[in-house]
C-alpha cells in the first residue's frame, strides 16, 4: 500500500512504525472474514481493511479524528485475529495502539464518556481500589436495569459476592523436589480480586512441577488495560513500575521466568521490547523481561506433567477449549493448552468459531456492552453446542465475560491441570454449586 505522510510526520517514532506496517498490507481483505465486527455488522469500515484505511487517511492528515471515525476504531476488540489471518505479515496491533494514543490527545469525546473511561483508569489497575468499588456495586447491582449503556454494563459485570484475598504477594513458595526454575508470578489487579483461587492453583501446580514462585509485592498492573484504551501516560507508569520490581527480583535472585496467567497482560507484557524500544532508561530491561515471559500453559507444556497425574480426576470430564485471542491470536498459542489437558485425563472439545472473540477485550464490554453482548452470547451458543461439562480458558476476562452468559461451568486451565496434579476440585464444578 502506497502511502503519503508528510516529512514532519515521519519524525515522530510511532509514525515511521505505522507507515512500514501501512506499505506491508495488499488491502486483500481476508482479514474481514475472521474480524468479529466485521461479520456482525458487515460494513467495510467495521473491519480491519477499513480501519486501516481510516488510519492511513489519518497519519496522511486527508481525514480529521471525526466522532465518525473515533467510532469505527473503538468498535475494534484488538483482537487481532486479523493478524493471524494476514497473509503479508501486518502487525495489526502496532498501528492500532498508537492511533489510540492519538486519538486520547487529540480528540475530545463526550464528557460522561470521558468520566466513565477515567473512572476505569482509577479503578481497575489497582486492587484495593477496584475491591471496594465493587463491594458498591454489589448493592447497586439489583438497580442496574435503570440505567443504560456502559454504567449498566460496569454494574452487570460486578459479581454478586467476592472471594477474600489472597496473601500470597510478597512471598516465597519452594518447588517440590527439585527446582527445575525460578519464576515470578504477576497476581495481577483485577485477577487478584475477582479470581484469587486462579493464582492460588497456579502457585501450587507450578510448585508441582519444579518451580519455586515469587511474587514480588510491588507487582499489581501490568499496564495492560489501561494501554489499549490509548491512556498512555497512565499506562507506561505502571509498566515501569513493574519493570523495576521483576529487574531487582532478577537482580537479586535470578528468575528463568516470568508467569503470566492472564493472557491479556501476558501479550502487552512480551510487547514490553516494543513498547520501551526508545527510551534509554528502560530498553534492555524490558527486552529483557519480554524475552523471559511466558504463559503458565507455555511452561507447565516445556516443563511437563507430574508422572502421577492421571490418578485425580475420578471420570472423564468433557472440557470445552475457549482459545482467549490474547493467547491464540497475541501469543500464537493454541496446542499447548489443549495437550496439557488431554495428557492429565480430560477430553478436549473445541468451540465452532472459536477464532471469533467472546466480546471481553479488556473494557471493551463496558465501552461497547451493545457489541460485546452480541459476542458473547454467540459464544454462549457455540459452546453449549458441544454439550462440555465445563469450559477452561486462560484469561480472567474471558471467564468473566462468558459467564455472564453460559450455564455451563467456567474455570482456568490452570485449575484442571492443579485438579488432575492433586489439587483441589474446582470451586465451579463442585456437585452442590
Amino acid at each position: 500500500m502506497q502511502t503519503a505522510i508528510s516529512q514532519a510526520a515521519l519524525q515522530i517514532p510511532d509514525t515511521r512504525i505505522s507507515e512500514k506496517i501501512l506499505r506491508n498490507c495488499v488491502h486483500c481483505g481476508f482479514c474481514n472474514a475472521t474480524c468479529p465486527t466485521y461479520v456482525h455488522l458487515g460494513s467495510e469500515l467495521e473491519g480491519p481493511r477499513g480501519r486501516i484505511y481510516l488510519m492511513k487517511s489519518v497519519l496522511e492528515e486527508r481525514l480529521p479524528l471525526s466522532r465518525e471515525v473515533v467510532s469505527h476504531l473503538d468498535h475494534c476488540l484488538s483482537c487481532f485475529s486479523c493478524e493471524t489471518t494476514c497473509p503479508s505479515g501486518v502487525r495489526y496491533s502496532h498501528l492500532v495502539d498508537p492511533m489510540r494514543a492519538k486519538i486520547e490527545r487529540e480528540f475530545r469525546r463526550p464528557w460522561k464518556l470521558q468520566l466513565l473511561r477515567w473512572v476505569l483508569t482509577q479503578l481497575l489497575p489497582y486492587p484495593g481500589r477496584f475491591r471496594w468499588a465493587l463491594r458498591m456495586a454489589r448493592w447497586q447491582r439489583p438497580f442496574r436495569f435503570l440505567l443504560w449503556g456502559t454504567p449498566r454494563a460496569m454494574l452487570s459485570l460486578a459479581p454478586a459476592h467476592l472471594p477474600a484475598p489472597s496473601p500470597l504477594e510478597g512471598s516465597v513458595h519452594v518447588a517440590q523436589g527439585v527446582r527445575r526454575a525460578r519464576v515470578a508470578l504477576l497476581t495481577g489487579c483485577a485477577q487478584r480480586v475477582l479470581a484469587p483461587h486462579v493464582n492460588e492453583a497456579t502457585v501450587r501446580y507450578l510448585t508441582r512441577i519444579g518451580c519455586e514462585v515469587v511474587a514480588p509485592p510491588q507487582v499489581q498492573c501490568c499496564g495492560a488495560l489501561v494501554y489499549h484504551m490509548g491512556d498512555h501516560p497512565r499506562s507506561l507508569p505502571h509498566m515501569k513500575h513493574t519493570l523495576a520490581a521483576w529487574w531487582a527480583e532478577m537482580e537479586q535472585g535470578g528468575l528463568d521466568y516470568i508467569v503470566i496467567n492472564a493472557s491479556g497482560c501476558g501479550t502487552v507484557v512480551k510487547d514490553y521490547g516494543h513498547i520501551f524500544r526508545d527510551d534509554p532508561e528502560y530498553r534492555d530491561k524490558a527486552a529483557r523481561v519480554s524475552a523471559i515471559t511466558v504463559d503458565v500453559t507455555e511452561l507447565a507444556h516445556r516443563l511437563g506433567l507430574p508422572i502421577n497425574v492421571k490418578a485425580r480426576v475420578p471420570d472423564p470430564v468433557r472440557v470445552a477449549y475457549h482459545d482467549a485471542c490474547s493467547l491464540q491470536h497475541g501469543q500464537k498459542i493454541r496446542s499447548q493448552p489443549r495437550e496439557l489437558l488431554r495428557q492429565a485425563g480430560y477430553t478436549v472439545v473445541d468451540i465452532p468459531q472459536g477464532h471469533l472473540c467472546c466480546g471481553s477485550a479488556g473494557t471493551y464490554n463496558m465501552l461497547q456492552p451493545v457489541l460485546a453482548e452480541t459476542l458473547g452470547r454467540d459464544k454462549a451458543r457455540h459452546i453449549a453446542g458441544v454439550q462440555p461439562q465445563v469450559v477452561a480458558m486462560g484469561n480472567i476476562g474471558c471467564m468473566e465475560q462468558i459467564e455472564r452468559f453460559s450455564t455451563t461451568p467456567v474455570v482456568h486451565t490452570v485449575e484442571l491441570l492443579d485438579w488432575a496434579t492433586g489439587g483441589p476440585e474446582p470451586k465451579a464444578l463442585h456437585r452442590d454449586a
